[in-house]
């Protein structure tokens, strides 16, 4: 079977009959495997072998765009005659185009994110059933909705006119399990995981099962509260979404679109002065690290907020031709950005801070308006009177303004979720309007 490099060297020397002036190759391939319990029964067991082509073709301002999951030669060629056709009615684009050849990734860093995991179907198995085994026999934990292993590896590979051709390999370990706790009439569930590059780095499936286990406990006898305003912590595992809203309303296509509730932000304070987002992406062997984006574009260190103060927007190629400024090499997301911590202390230290008010650890809906920032979703957690939780609450819904929520944290812990692309602790916003009883 050719090799990625083989499969682009393919598709470039097929290029050559067709008159463009530049193009963009994206291939990748992947496999891996995924097993589910339940009960102690297998439910599935699935073996994952994915590939696939994209091909970007420009004729002059002209873009063309086509896929496809077939690397075959004869499939390649068609895929690339029909996005030269495409490019041929589509209107001219004065903003399309490739960045810059002095920003490509031609010496991309090695960031030591392939660790594949000899990983067989028995062990898969093994490993899921230990999860769920500890977990229902935990006291109230009344059935199970599965505990799920799954092991992935894949190489991304990107080449352009401007001679690059980059590649980047990496694995994704994990284990999952859902679980039902009862007490009366009352019933629960909770859910528990553990993501590692390498699977060394996993918990292991009793930490996972009993995690989950006490987190369906906790749950169950939950009452609702009475409409309020209080001040609101989100944990470390809900508070990235916080500061992705922040990062996506600088999203440089939602500033050019003038689609956001940080328009012409830069240089304004949108977070406490106390506070950055820092974006290492060269961090290696971490979940979210890349040495390049979709454009071609070497990754670098960057502060997109620094004390508080908006020091860039988040911009690939085409956004940054849009508003006439350098791409921050952003196609795609950013990469691993940490929120640095304003409090000594984590979750427990900051609910004894907070005195009285809402811990909120699931949220549910998506009722976030990017352009206005208007924010209103539902709730589970715990109400905290005199720095102690006193009982699990739900049926809430929150709701403020994401200006005003950002603005208003008085405090992100060092508890940091090591799971996620956005390393922050849990966060403290000084007041929310709670939704509850009427």
């Amino acid at each position: 079977m050719p090799s990625l490099e083989q499969t682009a060297q393919l598709t470039i020397d097929l290029l050559k009959k067709y008159k463009v002036s530049d193009y963009e190759i994206s291939l990748g391939s992947s496999s891996g495997v995924s097993t589910a319990v339940r009960l102690g029964e297998v439910e599935t067991l699935q073996y994952h072998l994915d590939k696939s082509f994209e091909i970007n073709v420009y004729m002059g301002q002209k873009k063309g765009h086509a896929s496809s999951v077939d690397l075959s030669k004869d499939s390649l060629n068609k895929t690339i005659e029909s996005a030269c056709l495409i490019a041929k009615y589509t209107q001219e684009d004065p903003f399309s185009g490739l960045a810059p050849k002095d920003l490509m990734a031609f010496d991309a860093p090695d960031l030591d994110l392939y660790h594949p995991w000899d990983l067989d179907a028995q062990h898969s198995i093994d490993l899921a059933k230990a999860c769920e085994e500890i977990a229902l026999e935990q006291n109230e934990i009344d059935n199970s909705e599965g505990a799920e292993v799954s092991s992935f590896q894949g190489e991304g590979l990107y080449a352009n006119s401007n001679g690059l051709i980059a590649t980047q390999s990496s694995t994704r370990h994990s284990l999952n399990c859902s679980l039902i706790a009862k007490r009366d009439d009352d019933m629960q569930t909770a859910y528990e995981y553990t993501t590692a590059l390498d699977a060394n780095d996993m918990e292991s499936p009793q930490q996972v099962g009993m995690k989950a286990a006490l987190l369906a406990q906790q749950k169950l006898g939950a009452r609702s509260l009475p409409s309020q305003k209080c001040p609101v912590i989100f944990t470390s595992r809900l508070s990235g979404g916080l500061f992705a809203q922040l990062l996506g309303a600088l999203g440089g296509s939602r500033q050019y679109k003038k689609s956001t509730f940080l328009l012409n932000s830069i240089d304004q304070i949108v977070i406490p002065e106390s506070l950055s987002l820092f974006e290492q992406p060269f961090a290696k062997k971490t979940l979210g690290a890349k040495a390049f984006d979709r454009d071609g574009v070497l990754k670098r260190e960057q502060y997109f907020v620094k004390d508080g103060r908006v020091k860039s927007y988040v911009m690939g190629q085409y956004s940054a031709n849009q508003l006439g400024l350098k791409t921050t090499a952003n196609a795609g997301g950013t990469n691993n950005v940490s929120v640095t911590a304003n409090f000594d202390g984590g979750l427990e230290a900051m609910i004894k801070a907070m005195g009285k008010g809402l811990v909120v650890t699931e949220l549910m809906g998506q009722g976030v308006n990017a352009t206005t920032g208007d924010y209103s979703r539902g709730a589970l957690g715990f109400w905290v009177e005199n720095g102690e939780i006193q009982y699990p609450v739900s049926g809430l819904t929150i709701a403020g303004n994401l200006k005003d929520m950002l603005l208003g944290i008085e405090h992100v812990g060092t508890d940091i979720d090591q799971r996620s692309n956005l390393k922050v602790g849990s966060v403290l916003v000084n007041q929310m309007t709670i939704a509850g009883e009427s």
